[in-house]
């Protein structure tokens, strides 16, 4: 007999005259259909680790690290793939109605985030590969979005465990700051050679979520630092969108990607929310109308039908992107780049998804992944929990 996940896509209501109807799931359901997915097809046999690809490649070595001696083929992911399970389960569990995810918290991604928590080096922080291997480099970046996810962790759940260790890597981060450059968080603790706005623009969102958890001062002074540097350095003021990173030369490598502006925009709309000042706002919304001139391109569908589509790139970099469009809509009330998300999430459910459940990364569906990555599935699962009802 077939494995039926609960949270399938359609539902087949029988009618009075006994036809049948078709009921799209919502996007919660979705969610966690998608997280069974990841589960049922990238999980590692008697662990809680999981492989990068799917279909298992034992010949595919990891291209985004500093140090590539470390990117030979391995068995299991990456932290920064791993942590995208914390992130959607963390999304998922903030639906009150939910059931059975927290069982996925405490059973698979917590067990097996404990394989990558490096107490060998102080501060005690996650390195990029499990503990059994030989020592890894530690990122700033990878750390700070399992922060992140641990202080909304706690914010919703108002477990003390949660905002411990929000706070534990917390002083890793602050371990990575400097007055080099004028300030601001490094990328990678082995090799001090570029401070990135995916360090940095979350380390302000970061701090001041921390803030909201702890209502401790410091954490919105560093949050409220980090932003500024972050604006006057590797802002480009023609469009208001961020530069990828600035070398300890002062060179800036001008490459723009969707998270590092949907960052700023986050930690744009935390700022206003938490001080009231319209300058914040007015950043957020700034940078919401440049991402999305940016990012979304006109399409037309096989059927005829137009739209905004995201650009094809890498899925988990528009998820954490959509973070900032759902933070500002929470404000602002402006439904016209989530209806954007949305759209696209509905369509991608239609033309993205494999029958075995998994996404591939084109979000026109016109082409198909040989090689399915795991990072692209949570992004998915996150995209389709955080999607605010529209009203």
């Amino acid at each position: 007999m077939k494995h039926i996940s609960f949270a399938l896509l359609l539902v087949l209501i029988t009618t009075g005259c006994g036809a049948a109807r078709k009921v799209e799931l919502s996007n919660i359901a979705k969610a966690q259909s998608t997280l069974d997915s990841v589960y049922r097809y990238y999980s590692v046999q008697n662990t809680t680790l999981l492989r990068e690809t799917f279909p298992f490649n034992s010949d595919y070595a990891a291209t985004y690290l500093d140090n590539q001696d470390q990117a030979k083929p391995n068995p299991y992911s990456f932290l920064w793939l791993y942590s995208g399970s914390l992130s959607a389960v963390s999304a998922i569990m903030m639906h009150k109605k939910t059931k059975g995810v927290e069982s996925y918290l405490t059973a698979k991604v917590l067990p097996g985030l404990a394989h990558y928590f490096d107490t060998t080096r102080s501060p005690f922080a996650y390195a990029s590969y499990i503990n059994d291997a030989p020592p890894s480099d530690r990122f700033y970046d990878d750390n700070v979005w399992l922060g992140i996810d641990f202080t909304e962790l706690y914010l919703h759940t108002s477990k003390a465990e949660y905002l411990e260790k929000a706070k534990l890597i917390w002083k890793f981060i602050e371990s990575g700051t400097d007055e080099k450059l004028g300030g601001g968080i490094y990328w990678c603790e082995q090799s001090k050679k570029s401070k990135n706005t995916c360090s940095n623009a979350p380390g302000a969102v970061y701090a001041l979520k921390l803030f909201e958890a702890t209502k401790d001062s410091s954490y919105f002074k560093q949050g409220k630092a980090l932003y500024e540097w972050i604006k006057n350095t590797l802002q480009d003021k023609n469009d208001y969108l961020y530069f990828d990173n600035i070398g300890l030369n002062g060179r800036i490598q001008k490459r723009k990607y969707a998270y590092n502006s949907g960052q700023m925009l986050q930690a744009a709309a935390l700022l206003y929310k938490l001080t009231d000042k319209k300058e914040y706002l007015v950043d957020a919304q700034n940078i919401a109308q440049s991402a999305h001139n940016y990012f979304f391109e006109d399409f037309s569908a096989a059927d005829g039908s137009k739209m905004k589509i995201l650009k094809k790139g890498d899925i988990w970099f528009t998820a954490i992107m959509f973070r900032g469009f759902v933070e500002l809509y929470h404000l602002d009330k402006n439904k016209t780049y989530l209806q954007d998300f949305d759209k696209n999430l509905n369509f991608a459910w239609k033309n993205m998804r494999e029958q075995n459940g998994l996404f591939n990364s084109d979000w026109s569906g016109q082409t198909k992944d040989k090689s399915k990555w795991l990072l692209t599935q949570f992004a998915m699962a996150e995209m389709y929990a955080r999607m605010p009802e529209l009203k």
